[in-house]
C-alpha cells in the first residue's frame, strides 16, 4: 500500500513537472515571438543609402572618359549620375565637385560622402572621386570608376588609395 502511494505521488510530481515545463516553455516561446515581432527591424533607407544603391547598379561597367551610362562611366560621371537619381544636382567634373559641399575630417566621414584623390605622380591636384559606401571601424570602402577596372569598390586602407587620398567632402 505504501508502495502504491509512493508511486502515485511520484506520478503526480512527474506530471506536475511536465505540465509546468510545457506551460512555461509555451509562454516563453510566445514571449520570444512577441518580442521578436515588436523589435522586428524596420529598415528605412536614407538618402545616402538610395544614392549608394543606385550607384552600385553600375558595378562592373567599363571606364569611359566623360561617360555617364552603362556603356561607360568615369568617376565624376558616376557621382553625378548617382546623386541625380535622388534629384541632387552636382557638377560634372572632379575639379568642380571638389569645390562642392563642405570639407570634413576623415574621422567624421559617413556613407554618401565624397572622397577625393590625386592619382597623378608627383601631383597633389585632385583628379579622382569616389563615394563612401561602408564604414566599419577604421575600414572605409568607396565606390568609384577606375580607369583600369571600371566601376568597382575599393578600400581606403589599400596602400595606393591611402597615399592618393586628399580630402573628404559632404554634399548631403
Amino acid at each position: 500500500m505504501i508502495r502504491i502511494i509512493r508511486l502515485i505521488k511520484m506520478r503526480i510530481i512527474f506530471f506536475s513537472l511536465i505540465v509546468i515545463l510545457l506551460s512555461s516553455s509555451c509562454k516563453s516561446a510566445h514571449n520570444a515571438y512577441e518580442i521578436s515581432k515588436k523589435n522586428k527591424p524596420y529598415h528605412s533607407y536614407t538618402k545616402a543609402d538610395k544614392i549608394i544603391n543606385y550607384a552600385k547598379k553600375f558595378l562592373g561597367v567599363k571606364y569611359k572618359y566623360g561617360g555617364t551610362t552603362r556603356k561607360g562611366m568615369d568617376c565624376s560621371g558616376l557621382i553625378q549620375t548617382a546623386y541625380k537619381s535622388e534629384s541632387i544636382q552636382l557638377p560634372r567634373t572632379t575639379g568642380n565637385l571638389v569645390k562642392t559641399g563642405s570639407w570634413i575630417p576623415i574621422k567624421n566621414i559617413k556613407k554618401g560622402d565624397l572622397l577625393f584623390f590625386a592619382t597623378s605622380k608627383n601631383s597633389r591636384k585632385v583628379n579622382h572621386v569616389g563615394i563612401v559606401t561602408t564604414i566599419t571601424g577604421t575600414n572605409v570602402s568607396f565606390l568609384h570608376a577606375s580607369s583600369s577596372k571600371g566601376v568597382m569598390i575599393s578600400n581606403l586602407s589599400q596602400r595606393y588609395w591611402y597615399f592618393a587620398f586628399v580630402q573628404a567632402r559632404r554634399v548631403l
